[in-house]
């Protein structure tokens, strides 16, 4: 064996874990192919067949109202009767027990919304694997982080016709690609000086998911020089379900080149094996 396909063969087994593991996160007991159900709370409380109480939401937060017999855990404590949440920040979620199930209290567009989780659901059951592209190790593409002096606010669209997601992007990130250079805006990754970057391309309704995709990207280097590593370009939860809020690319995240890596169409959208 060369040196050669050793390198292949190594960065083939990391993408193997990545990719298992993100469809273990999906797919887990209380991942989001379990939501079953996705109600919007207003101020006047109203109950759920897949939740117990009576919840409702107000500038004071969310409260949820417990009959007698009903239930809940919050932080491994059981609560019952009336129990306050308070305010819930912009794309936060709090998750409390409710027998086998855990119900997801969150802000998403500035709306409380209320989604069960339940581990029977029909969808999480039914679920296989993510087809994806082979990978490729040309798809791993150096770039280079253009920082902004101060972060810019970016109003993106969702899934959810009608509600809007509020970044502060840090920058852009550029790459080359088919001999012309692009450039996609940021927003903060998942952890500290990490990027994200949701897009669209070439690919998108055809092979991949129409809205979106997104790409998670390591800190940049003391030079500003960044890896993108377009096989790990993963699906959101809306390529899935249409329980979830994603955000959608802004604009200048619609490339026109075609983006062959990452993964594809989900089996429940109609993709192809």
């Amino acid at each position: 064996m060369t040196v050669q396909d050793l390198e292949r063969q190594t960065f083939t087994e990391a993408w193997e874990q990545w990719h298992r593991q993100k469809e273990e996160v999906l797919a887990g007991p209380h991942g989001f192919l379990a939501i079953a159900s996705l109600h919007w709370l207003s101020e006047g409380p109203a109950r759920f067949e897949d939740a117990p109480g009576a919840w409702s939401s107000s500038a004071e937060g969310v409260v949820v109202e417990l009959a007698e017999g009903e239930e809940l855990t919050v932080d491994s404590a059981v609560v019952r009767g009336r129990y306050d949440f308070g305010v819930i920040a912009e794309r936060d979620s709090l998750y409390i027990g409710a027998g086998d199930a855990v119900i997801e209290v969150a802000k998403r567009g500035g709306h409380d919304i209320l989604r069960p989780r339940h581990p029977g659901n029909a969808l999480r059951l039914a679920f296989t694997y993510t087809p994806a592209y082979a990978p490729d190790l040309s798809w791993v593409r150096e770039g280079r982080f253009l920082p902004y002096d101060e972060p810019r606010p970016v109003t993106v669209g969702a899934a959810v016709e009608g509600l809007e997601h509020a970044y502060d992007s840090p920058g852009q990130v550029e790459f080359e690609l088919d001999g012309a250079v692009h450039r996609l805006t940021t927003f903060n990754g998942k952890t500290p000086g990490s990027l994200m970057v949701l897009f669209t391309d070439q690919t998108s309704g055809v092979t991949t998911y129409a809205a979106n995709r997104s790409l998670q990207i390591a800190p940049p280097d003391a030079d500003d020089r960044v890896v993108l590593d377009f096989n790990r370009a993963g699906n959101l939860p809306c390529a899935y379900t249409d329980l979830a809020t994603c955000p959608l690319p802004p604009a200048e995240n619609r490339l026109r080149v075609a983006i062959e890596a990452g993964e594809k169409i989900p089996l429940e959208r109609g993709g192809q094996p």
